[in-house]
């Protein structure tokens, strides 16, 4: 078997949080407008600052009020996962070591995580890391705690984005492109690209 370990992207590979965004802003217009300026400002951050007034910015950015970021933290327990999700990660962890790498807060990746039901051998954040993703950062002290190589690593994205920092480090890629994103110019080609995680069983057991 090739892989030894998957990890996810959590909040868009894993977990509805456009619902819960849309939820808090009023209307599903909003709520795709503020988590798109959010995810450009983390895309673009690098170093780390804290997620919540990231939130916060974008809130203010795209005519919210940036109490909006309160109201979100307030929602997060309302996180679920994807249909399929589970039955998915029901099947993987008999085969595989899993885990998260997350653009957010320890505290909100933590609960985030929860939501999915499944114990992470590794929930890595932008806060541990130092670094939002796409840094290579991230991905590789996830790889480090698991105490294995790229190449034996599988990361389902859930952003195209994710495809700068996992073609960086060298982690082939599954986008769970659930939303139908738009990849940006010149990301790297994932090895799938599909709104649904029905093929990533049998791409996570491929044999070496």
């Amino acid at each position: 078997m090739k892989y030894q370990a998957v990890l996810f992207d959590l909040l868009t590979g894993l977990l509805n949080s456009w619902a819960v965004w849309d939820a808090t802003a009023g209307s599903a217009a909003l709520g795709q407008k503020w988590r798109l300026e959010y995810l450009k400002r983390t895309y673009g951050c690098g170093r780390y600052r804290a997620y919540e007034t990231l939130v916060a910015e974008a809130a203010e950015a795209v005519g919210l009020d940036r109490n909006c970021a309160d109201a979100l933290e307030s929602n997060w327990a309302d996180l679920t996962p994807w249909p399929g999700v589970a039955p998915v990660l029901s099947k993987l962890t008999r085969t595989h070591r899993l885990g998260v790498v997350t653009n957010c807060s320890e505290r909100l990746g933590r609960i985030a995580a929860e939501r999915t039901g499944v114990s992470f051998d590794v929930i890595m954040t932008s806060e541990q890391a130092g670094f939002y993703k796409p840094d290579p950062r991230p991905y590789r002290m996830a790889l480090e705690h698991l105490e294995l190589s790229a190449d034996r690593v599988l990361f389902v994205a859930g952003s195209a984005y994710d495809l700068f920092g996992t073609a960086q480090v060298g982690m082939d890629a599954y986008w769970h492109n659930r939303v139908g994103l738009a990849a940006p110019a010149g990301a790297p080609v994932p090895l799938i690209e599909s709104r649904t995680l029905e093929e990533l069983t049998g791409l996570a057991l491929t044999a070496g």
